[in-house]
């Protein structure tokens, strides 16, 4: 997994958070799965990768 990916992986992860944080402080229920719906493609996107770094 490249440098660049995994920060990627970890702005989008925190942003996610970020978006759910506020949609439950706001009472937003599009906004908080908005976030989860980021944090959880972070999640996926970092799992493939450590696929294919598990077959190199």
């Amino acid at each position: 997994m490249g440098l660049d990916d995994k920060i990627k992986n970890a702005a989008q992860d925190l942003t996610g958070k970020g978006k759910e944080a506020a949609g439950k402080a706001t009472d937003n229920e599009r906004l908080e799965a908005e976030g989860h719906q980021d944090q959880t493609e972070a999640n996926l996107k970092k799992a493939g990768e450590n696929v294919k770094d598990a077959f190199k």
